[in-house]
């Protein structure tokens, strides 16, 4: 049976300043719809707003420098150097503990023991051994503590791990220190009685561990069917996974009064995760484990860089840790290190070092403290960078600003130099005035107008400020902002892989097997300046610079900052591959009827959207397409623009 038409009655009652006319409206079946609308509206930010992640978190993880082999003095050492070299003030402050802390899970009741000897501020002297002394020091020192678990019964070292140095010991059910069945006990532990502030939670405990392998076929491990496949996300069980995460959240939510926790998803960009990773946590890993090679910065990289749409302040994409320091990225590869850096920083990826920051030289430790970049990072507005140019050898990002300046990094992703025109329509800005940019690496200041050469070296990034006139002189594209836009509902039916992302060799493979595929789902999402399959924005032969690219069966929540107008084109995009089927365009203010436009097809022409949006906080920008699914209709809102 078809879906009712959704709301019709209260369209008939739209706002007359529009200059659109609804088409004939009929009353809804009320009784044939048993399940809630994802495209009614709601009138509400639906993207993950608990915990403390405003801004993306900054700090120090202790995984890419000594993996399970971590101790106190080691995690200490890494903090105190934080301090001494002045990283602190400038807002590293997470220190997160990764695996290798615990001994094992108490059977008699299920409380988990942590490695006493490799804390020794734990042994308080009564009961058991207590991270509480670690983490009350490290608050005293200005800092927040971060702590890691698994969504399974077992870790990911337990799975995966070459050796034995760190791992959980005892009976197969005392190694059993995964969240798995022990959520609230575990997170209670972790920040009400322990006083962590951020946990990592990892998913190796719900991947594998079935029932053929051979550490479970040994008696090394009791199975747990999976429920991730990483290779397939049609094998993968989303909604269980979601589950579990929202399970995690009630009891982040119960353990923490004040609110003062951030909840990090590290399922490497499986089950989906990079379209519903910003509903269930702050930050969430869009890829694989990266690690200090060039070719994998490119894949963790390339997992986030079109995704600006799917990060907000309270939410953030996650292409893994800074590898600063090691391999590609060392001392002797400045070039490379300065990019991973400065790519990570237009991200809004999270800035966590992975360092043995006791043994690492100044010049890397500049870069860590670039206050450029940092500011860039942490900007206020919270908008990802947006691929202002799109080639396998050249990236050209652009990030808004609070203020209204925009960044921009030139990213020659190859081996051999690049010429690279910069050019005003790069930026959103007027070609006939100047714009002065500033190089956030040297500081030297320069200004242009129309456009800019640069030679660019190979791997290299060249990354500046820049100011100028907007070319929207009375407010901002949509796509200028894409961290006050979240695709509720993208259209997405069926996840495919992307094929997008570099598809490096990896490190704990090699060439063994056939290679990696693309496997990360995502292909087909909302995409800033692009149709969801990355083709130009247009509608009915006519062209659009910026834009939201979305599919039909579609709902878009955007924040207004205060604007007081809402322009847009709507149409069915020319790359569409259904000729035969309409969407329809609702457009909604805090949940009431503003607009709606009657059914276009591929090929008519865009339909112009004006509205009066004062006062209006949330807008929702839906395209409702009846008996077809959302993969063969994208659809476009061309110029979409709040404006004063």
């Amino acid at each position: 049976m078809p879906r009712p038409s959704r709301l019709l009655l209260a369209l008939a009652a739209l706002c007359a300043t529009t200059g659109l006319h609804a088409q004939t409206l009929h009353a809804p079946n009320l009784h044939a719809q048993t399940e809630p609308d994802p495209l009614a509206p709601t009138g509400r930010w639906s993207a993950y707003q608990g915990g403390h992640a405003d801004l993306p978190p900054m700090g120090w993880s202790s995984w890419n420098a000594f993996f399970t082999e971590l101790d106190e003095e080691k995690l200490l050492g890494s903090a105190q150097r934080i301090i001494d070299t002045g990283l602190a003030q400038k807002g590293y402050r997470y220190i997160n503990i990764d695996d290798g802390w615990w001994l094992k899970r108490r059977t008699s009741d299920n409380r988990l023991l942590l490695r006493a000897e490799k804390f020794p501020s734990s042994r308080t002297g009564a009961g058991d051994a207590s991270f509480r002394p670690l983490t009350d020091r490290l608050h005293a020192m200005g800092f927040k503590a971060g702590i890691y678990s698994d969504l399974g019964r077992n870790s990911c070292s337990q799975a995966y791990s070459t050796g034995d140095a760190q791992l959980p010991e005892g009976t197969v059910a005392e190694r059993e220190v995964g969240l798995y069945g022990h959520i609230d006990q575990d997170i209670r532990l972790f920040f009400t009685d322990w006083g962590f502030d951020f946990i990592k939670v990892d998913g190796c405990g719900i991947r594998a561990f079935a029932d053929g392998e051979e550490r479970v076929t040994s008696g090394r491990y009791r199975a747990l069917a999976p429920l991730i496949d990483q290779a397939s996300v049609t094998r993968s069980d989303v909604p269980a996974v979601k589950q579990l995460f929202a399970q995690i959240n009630q009891s982040l939510s119960r353990h923490n009064s004040d609110g003062d926790y951030l909840l990090s998803l590290c399922i490497w960009g499986s089950a989906n995760v990079r379209a519903w990773g910003k509903d269930i946590g702050n930050i969430s890993r869009t890829s694989d484990d990266i690690t200090p090679d060039w070719s994998r910065m490119l894949t963790n990289y390339d997992s986030a860089v079109r995704r600006p749409l799917y990060a907000q302040p309270g939410a953030w994409n996650d292409p893994d840790m800074l590898f600063v320091g090691a391999g590609d990225f060392d001392a002797q590869h400045l070039t490379e290190a300065r990019s991973h850096f400065a790519l990570w920083a237009m991200l809004n990826a999270p800035l966590l070092i992975g360092a043995d920051l006791r043994k690492t030289p100044q010049p890397l430790l500049d870069i860590f403290g670039n206050a450029g970049l940092i500011a860039v990072n942490q900007d206020a507005a919270g908008n990802q960078a947006v691929l202002a140019f799109d080639s396998d050898t050249l990236h050209i990002l652009v990030k808004t600003l609070a203020n209204g300046d925009k960044a921009v990094a030139l990213f020659n992703r190859g081996v051999a130099p690049v010429d690279a025109v910069l050019t005003a329509a790069h930026l959103k800005m007027r070609d006939d005035r100047a714009i002065a940019l500033t190089d956030l690496w040297t500081g030297a200041q320069s200004r242009f107008t129309k456009e800019q050469p640069f030679t660019i070296a190979p791997r290299q990034t060249l990354v500046f400020r820049a100011r100028g006139d907007r070319l929207l002189a009375d407010g901002l594209y949509l796509s200028e902002q894409p961290g006050s836009v979240n695709p509720a509902v993208d259209g997405v039916t069926h996840p495919e892989a992307d094929p997008t992302i570099y598809r490096a060799i990896p490190a704990w493979r090699g060439s063994r097997g056939i290679g990696e595929r693309p496997l990360y789902a995502g292909w087909g999402g909302a995409m800033a300046d692009a149709t969801p399959y990355n083709q130009p924005l247009a509608i009915a032969g006519h062209a659009y610079a910026s834009g939201i690219g979305a599919l039909a069966n579609s709902r878009l929540e955007v924040r207004n900052h205060g604007f007081t107008r809402f322009t847009a084109d709507v149409g069915v995009d020319d790359s569409a591959r259904d000729g035969d089927h309409a969407a329809r365009f609702i457009v909604y203010g805090d949940g009431r009827p503003l607009a709606t436009i009657p059914a276009l097809r591929r090929g008519e022409a865009a339909r112009p959207i004006a509205l009066d949006v004062r006062g209006v906080a949330i807008l929702e920008l839906v395209a409702q397409a009846d008996g077809v699914a959302g993969e063969m209709l994208p659809i476009s809102w061309g110029d979409a623009a709040l404006r004063h």
